[in-house]
């Protein structure tokens, strides 16, 4: 018995060591796996850091485009409120356009009065250039006839010491000569009277046509501003967008540049990323930006690209710039708004609302792009053509009076534009 219980505890001290070396090598290799995963982690985070620049003191900008009359008026009509969707063209507020009526009723009345004048002048030349012509011919027929009794005067002369021509007769022959040479001044003058009213009226007519008159210009500049004026007792909104901070009110009094109310495009906004100066040394004009929102958390990430970075800091645009030399100075760190742009298909399926906060990564691996902006911009970076048709309504207008009042002259009646 002592033998088998012998050979039994010297068979258990074996498989006990190798139990303890099966842990050891266990907690080994499980200590080594959790070192090389920190080292992993640590090594991507690091990789990533050096990467990448983030900040949340970031906001979605936006142009607000603030809606004022171009002329006064009473308030009659607000058709567009708060949170209201309008599509550029559409009419938001509409004013009292009686007064502007009545000064287009009497624009038009001038530019048609104007019309006719000219062409009284039109005809006043004919008919002076017609008188030109008759007087012309009274002269030339008064030097014939004054050629000829200069001739019979002349004979009588020579008559008169033989006795052959009477004093009575010589005399009648002087008179005649006389009476020729005062028709020949007369019509003489005549040709030069009307000579000169062809001239006084070619001057007001010559080298233009009808539509293009002096006259006719000024009057119809004036129908185009009564008219403008008139169109703009309806205020139409210059962009499509949202209605944001109506301030005007039904019955109100408004004058020229007094704010209405506001139109936020949403479809074109953008995000102001404030990153600290210390990270600006790596970001660079066309690298791609990662944007989170707090509307819709990490489930929607917006892809942007540095557009620009601002001239200076937050602080050195503030109301009250900070005086770093009045011997008070603390060193603060400085952040650079950087303006990222979003892409506008994303924008349309997650609309944005101007001054919401979001956290911006930026993409620094690409320095290929400048940190500056030099080139001009290739186009406007807002524009509308809402009030063309205004104006092209207005030359419309012109044009119609100048043809109705022609009476049957087209071929005189130039087109009417503002050149």
């Amino acid at each position: 018995m002592n033998t088998n219980s012998q050979s039994q505890n010297q068979t258990s001290v074996p498989t006990s060591n190798n139990g303890k070396a099966a842990k050891r090598r266990k907690l080994i290799i499980t200590a080594i796996t959790i070192f090389l995963i920190a080292g992993m982690g640590y090594g991507g985070y690091h990789w990533t850091s050096l990467n990448e620049v983030d900040t949340d003191d970031a906001y979605v900008g936006g142009n607000l485009v603030q809606i004022t009359p171009q002329v006064g008026g009473t308030v009659t009509s607000i058709v567009a409120d708060d949170t209201q969707f309008v599509q550029a063209g559409q009419v938001l507020v509409k004013l009292d356009g009686a007064e502007t009526s009545m000064v287009l009723e009497q624009a038009v009345a001038q530019l048609a009065q104007a019309v006719r004048a000219v062409r009284v002048t039109y005809a006043q030349t004919l008919v002076l250039q017609l008188l030109v012509v008759e007087h012309q011919a009274d002269v030339n027929t008064a030097q014939a006839n004054l050629a000829k009794v200069e001739d019979i005067l002349h004979r009588r002369q020579e008559l008169s010491g033989t006795g052959a021509v009477g004093a009575e007769e010589l005399s009648q022959a002087q008179i005649a000569v006389k009476t020729s040479k005062s028709t020949l001044d007369m019509a003489q003058a005549g040709v030069k009277t009307a000579l000169a009213q062809v001239v006084a009226n070619e001057a007001q007519t010559d080298g233009t046509v009808l539509a293009q008159n002096p006259n006719v210009r000024l009057a119809a500049s004036r129908v185009r501003e009564a008219y403008l004026a008139y169109e703009r007792t309806t205020i139409l909104a210059p962009v499509t967008g949202m209605v944001a901070r109506r301030t005007v009110q039904l019955g109100q009094r408004v004058v020229s540049g007094t704010p209405l109310m506001s139109v936020v495009p949403l479809s074109e906004v953008w995000v102001e990323a404030n990153f600290k100066e210390t990270q600006l040394r790596e970001i660079r004009i066309g690298q791609t930006a990662n944007v989170t929102t707090d509307i819709y958390g990490d489930k929607v990430n917006f892809i942007g690209k540095v557009v620009g970075i601002s001239a200076g800091s937050g602080s050195a645009y503030a109301l009250l710039p900070p005086q770093n030399a009045t011997g008070n100075w603390i060193k603060v760190v400085q952040r650079v708004p950087v303006r990222i742009a979003l892409d506008s298909a994303q924008l349309s399926k997650y609309p944005l609302r101007v001054g919401m906060s979001t956290k911006v990564t930026v993409n620094i691996t690409g320095h290929s792009g400048p940190m500056v902006v030099v080139e001009p911009p290739i186009r406007s970076a807002m524009q509308t053509d809402v009030y063309v048709a205004n104006w092209d309504k207005a030359n419309a207008l012109v044009t119609r009076i100048i043809a109705s009042n022609s009476g049957g002259m087209p071929s005189i009646v130039g087109q009417v534009t503002n050149n």
